[in-house]
Formats: structure tokens, sequence, C-alpha cells
């Protein structure tokens, strides 16, 4: 019995390693929190009924990234957190002491250092004693100032991650195919180009104020003191009396913003910390936890047995992904009848057979519905050999880093890959159809209904087939009608932005229509062709003249229209609208004749195109670069060594914080 019991632990280290290695290093997935939290509560029950720790028993050990890079030690170790899913154990251990309550955010971990004020180094978490030194990716890192006002030895510990919107968004325009926000962010501080990480959005937000010269034995005080500094820093609750109602309540405020999605960073749980930072620091460590140091609290996920009726594989982007479709079941109060299975190797890792399958389901973190174990296997799990959508050929790609299996549509221009696309056309921004998620524009697509961009203004003709749909019915399809119909008038930039023309942005898109109308810009794209006497213009000449442009923006906007296939789609669009020219004109004059280079991070504004588009509707302009013409320079580090602020305090142009221009340009109260 002992033989068996040590036998069990090896292979749970195994797999909890590897699992491990994975979730730390960008890799593919390889098991569920769900599962990972049930694996190592068995190992450590084997080894407290065996008395034994084998070797590399990750209830010794920090998980670690192993990034590849300058080695750095850690001055303070960053150990990982005792978790607990029980609100009576999380309040026996608070010991009727004040305690502080956060997100726990599902990022990629990095200690930040700052001596004189100066921004020092930047270090992964690595093992919890040495990391990776990426201070040089700094400032492709939103959240992580250059410089801040204190001057002495500053220690801080906080998670990089990336928000839904900006994930979505990333995928959309990249093509690239990632399974979740934190899976992006740990796979991105190893690409070489700092740009390429800008363009991810990663946010650093402090979650621990590690060490300052200054005296302060409160956590809440320390996180104030961060956020003094400019610091954005997690969202936090104090408990000044942890009882069990008291503590319940605040988790479940927590537990609401994740359900309803108030919150828009990942997490996969919370932290629980004492205020009193002196007494944190008298506990012992065992095995890799400072027994006081803090607390995770995991959501308690609700698991329910169901029976399957079919897996679906559904076409999105690149992949040809499978679906398990099966009875309905009640989990954190909503009936869930779908969940993605991920790929080939996931349905084989899980062992998943044919209708009548027993599975074991959960809403991983109260929102994902996930297929965590597989209780009766009937029949054999096949993988289709051609695409839902296109009928293609379908082929089966094994990953050469992870091993992974996927299957792919081999056809090119197959509708389903272009679901980002169609995203993008529907979105606020775009066409402003309300109701069309992606998921139902996946269904959409993988029906058959749609297969270019006008198709979504024929779906009347299915309108009784949507309302039997799951999840929608008669008052959601009318709905979705509606919205569409509401979507027939729209302004030309708009609909330019929703084309999803290569590099045409917003802002894009209204500079080409400040210089031309709609209907000239195409012509002007297309014109001359087959004209003998007039030589069709390279695509980099046509609107590189345009302030803001540029050779490399004109090719892209001309290429898309003179491609025959773009153009006629465009044209059968243009039969079900009423486009309107777009409005450029200021809406207010706070900012007239004025001329501002916006640099750094934002925070009262979403982000630095938010706060351009303010300033342009209130009469000003927005510069990249700082010059004798610029009237302000807005940078929330204003006391910043950065080349911009340098140049615009040697040609004495005010620099202003985002405060600063609030209260002088903002809005009228």
């Amino acid at each position: 019995m002992a033989d068996d019991k040590i036998l069990r632990m090896q292979q749970l280290i195994s797999e909890l390693n590897e699992a491990s290695e994975a979730y730390y290093n960008g890799l593919p997935e390889r098991m569920t929190d769900f599962e990972w939290d049930a694996r190592f509560d068995e190992l450590k029950q084997l080894e407290a009924q065996t008395a034994t720790v084998l070797p590399d028993s990750p209830t010794q050990k920090v998980s670690e990234d192993t990034m590849a890079g300058q080695k750095e030690a850690h001055e303070f170790a960053a150990l990982s957190l005792a978790k607990t899913k029980q609100i009576a154990e999380l309040v026996k251990w608070a010991e009727h002491r004040p305690i502080w309550i956060s997100w726990k955010l599902d990022g990629l971990t990095l200690v930040v250092t700052y001596d004189g004020g100066r921004l020092t180094k930047v270090v992964t978490r690595g093992n919890g004693h040495i990391g990776t030194n990426i201070t040089h990716l700094a400032p492709a890192i939103a959240g992580i100032p250059q410089t801040i006002t204190a001057k002495g030895h500053t220690v801080i510990r906080g998670e990089a991650v990336i928000a839904y919107d900006d994930f979505e968004r990333y995928l959309m325009e990249s093509g690239e195919d990632y399974a979740n926000p934190r899976n992006l962010a740990s796979g991105s501080l190893s690409v070489k180009d700092p740009q390429d990480i800008t363009d991810r959005h990663l946010r650093w937000i402090p979650f621990t104020l590690v060490y300052t010269d200054e005296e302060i034995v409160s956590w809440g005080a320390r996180m104030d003191w961060l956020d003094r500094q400019g610091f954005q820093t997690v969202e936090r609750q104090l408990v000044s009396t942890p009882t069990e109602e008291a503590v319940e309540g605040v988790i479940n405020a927590f537990t609401h913003k994740v359900t309803s999605k108030q919150n828009p960073y990942p997490v996969d749980g919370l932290v629980v910390c004492y205020d009193d930072t002196d007494y944190a620091q008298t506990g012992s460590v065992t095995g890799h936890h400072a027994t006081r140091a803090g607390l995770a609290f995991k959501w308690q996920d609700e698991s329910a047995s169901t029976a399957l009726k079919e897996i679906e594989w559904s076409c999105a982007a690149s992949t040809i992904s499978p679906v398990a479709v099966f009875e309905p079941v009640s989990l954190e109060g909503t009936t869930v009848q779908r969940a993605s299975l991920c790929n080939i190797s996931e349905c084989e890792r899980l062992g998943i057979g044919g209708p009548g399958t027993r599975l074991s389901v959960i809403k991983a973190n109260k929102i994902i519905p996930k297929v965590i174990a597989v209780t009766g296997r009937v029949g054999t799990f096949a993988v289709p050999d051609s695409c839902p959508v296109c009928h293609a050929r379908a082929v089966v790609s094994v990953s050469e880093s992870s091993g992974t299996k996927t299957l792919h549509c081999s056809n090119p221009d197959c509708p389903a890959k272009q679901l980002k696309k169609f995203a993008r056309f529907v979105s606020k921004e775009g066409m402003n159809i309300d109701g069309i998620s992606e998921q139902t524009l996946s269904k959409f697509i993988n029906l058959g209904w749609v297969s270019e961009y006008a198709d979504l203004y024929t779906l009347r003709s299915h309108i009784r087939e949507l309302a039997q749909m799951d999840g929608f019915g008669d008052k959601s399809a009318a709905n979705i009608m509606r919205s569409i119909d509401k979507s027939r008038q729209v302004e030309a930039h708009r609909l330019l932005y929703a084309l999803n023309i290569p590099l045409c942005g917003i802002d894009v898109c209204k500079r080409l229509l400040g210089a031309y109308s709609l209907d000239d810009l195409v012509s002007e794209a297309v014109r001359q062709s087959g004209d003998l006497f007039a030589p069709q213009r390279e695509p980099e000449t046509v609107f590189a003249h345009v302030n803001g442009i540029g050779p490399e923006k004109s090719a892209q906007f001309v290429r898309w229209f003179r491609n025959e296939q773009n153009l006629a789609r465009y044209q059968h669009l243009l039969a079900h609208l009423d486009v309107a020219a777009t409005d450029l004109a200021p809406s207010g004059i706070r900012c007239q004749g004025l001329t501002f280079v916006i640099t750094g991070d934002v925070h009262h504004y979403r982000n630095r195109n938010e706060l351009k588009a303010y300033i342009e509707s209130q009469g000003g302009k927005v510069a990249s670069a700082v010059s004798g013409s610029t009237s302000f320079l807005i940078n929330n580090d204003v006391t910043s060594t950065s080349g911009k602020n340098k140049k615009a305090q040697a040609l004495g142009i005010a620099i202003l914080s985002e405060d600063d221009f609030i209260r002088l340009y903002g809005e009228p109260s």
C-alpha cells in the first residue's frame, strides 16, 4: 500500500510540475485550476500520510517562469500564498485582526525597484528567489513609471496583466491564437521587439509595497503611499472586524464584479493580508509559504455531472475547435449546456468519447464553463476531416513548441477565418450593432448565414430560426433585427473602420475623410486602373500627402480597395446602408488653437486615443513629437527625464499632468 502511495505521489508531482511550467511560461494549459488544486491537495494528504516528501514536490517550492535572460537574486523572497476555499478558515486565520481583501490578479508577477526616485530594475518572480532581469522592457509596460517622488530605496511587487478587451483586440488585429489573457501576458516578455509588447497593452498593477525607507506599518497606508507616488494599485477592501458575515459580504461584492464582468482584468481568486505589517512578518515559513504573509482565497467551483449530447466543431479564426454540447445543468445560478474543449489534445487528455459520455463540468472562476473530467466514457472520439463551414479539407496540426494538436481548415478564404473581422465590424466603434457577440457571430458563420458583411443585413430571413436557437427567443431575435436596422444609418468613418482595412484605425479614417469624401476616397484609390494615358500610381503615393497618413497607411488602404473581392463586397454592403458624411467639426472650443503632445500612461481617460479624441473635439491638435509649435506636453510623470520632457523644458513648453489638463481644459463642471 505504501508503494502504491509513493507511485501516486510521483505521478502527481510529474503532472503538477508539467502544468506549472506551462502556466508560468505562456504554454498551452495542461490542466484547469480546479484540477491543479485537487491534485495539489491530494499530494499534500499523501505526504502527510506517508511522512515523505519526494524531490521536486510542488508543495515545497515556488512555481517559476524559465524566461531566458540575465538572472537576478531577489532582495526579498517572493514566496507563494497558502490557499483556502472556506470563509471559516479565512476568518480563523485572521485572528480577529483587521485584514485587507484584494484581487488575486492572473498575470505575471514582476518586482520593481526604485532608488533615489529612479527606476533601477524590473525582475520576474522566477522561482521566488531568483528571477530574470527585464528592466530594458519596462518602457513597454504601462504602469511602471521611470521616476517617482520618493527618493529612498523602494521595492514593489505587482502583476503584469492584459485586460479582456485588449486581449480580444490584440487577437483580432494580430491573427495570433492564445487561450486567454494570462497565456498572452506570460508569453509576452520573451518577445524581442519592445513595440510588440506595447501592442499587447500589458499593464503592471502593484499589489504590495515590499520595502520603503519610510516607516509605515499599515498595509493599507502603504498602498495609499503607492497611490500618492502615481501608481495604479490593486483594488482592495478593508475588513476591520473579520467576522464570517463581514468577510462573506466583501467576498460576495468582489464575486459579483467577476460574474457581472465589471472587473476588466483576469483574476483567479482573492488575496487576504493583515493590515498590521509588523505582525504579518512574525509568522514562520512552512514549505514555500510564509504563514502570516497572506492567504489566497479561491472560489469553491461548483461542479455538476451531465451527459454529452454531441461534439460540435466550430471554426473561428484559424482553428476548428471542439465544443461539448451536453444535457443542461445549473451552475452558479445559470443554465449551462456548452463548454469549449479547446483542441484535440485536450479531448484526448480528458478521454472524451461519443454521445452519452458522462462529464463533470464547472464554471471556472465563476465565468467560463469547463469540462474537468470524464466519469464514464461511451463510444469513441472522432475528428472530422472537413471544415463545418466551407467543407474544405480539415488538417491536424501539431505545435513544435508544445506538441498540442489542433484542427485547421485548409481553405484560406473560409468565412469562419474572418470571425475577428466580423467582431470589429459590429463593434461599438464600427457599425455599432448591439446584441451580436463574437460567439453569436460564430454561430451565424457556422450555420452558413453569414459569409460577408452584407449578409448581416439579410438576417431577417432567418429570424424564426434565430428565435428558436439556445439562448435566444422572440424578444432577443427582434432586438438584434432592430439593432441591425438602426446601424443602416452610419457615419463614413465608422464604416471605413468596420471594413478592417489594415492600419486604418478610427484616427486614420477621420484623417482621410478630412481630405476626401468617402466616394472620392474609394475612387481615388482605384482610379486610373486600365487608363493607358494615366498610369496607375503606386499605392504608397496616393494618400501619403494627407497629414498623419504617410506611405505605409496609404499603401494598405489603396491595396485593400484595389482587391477585386474586397471592392465587390464593399459595394454589396453599400446597397444596404445610408452613409452620412463624417462631421469633423469640433463640438467645443476649450482647446482651440492649441497643440498637445501626449506621452506616458493616462489614468482618467481609458487610453491616450480617448484623450486625443477629446482634444480634437475641442478644436485642438495632437502631435506625435515635441516641437516649437507645441503648446503643452501632457505627461503624468512631470518630473521624468525622458527625451520628450527634456525637449519640452529646453523649448520652454509647459508639462501638464492629466489632472492639470482636466483642470484647465477638461469638461466644465
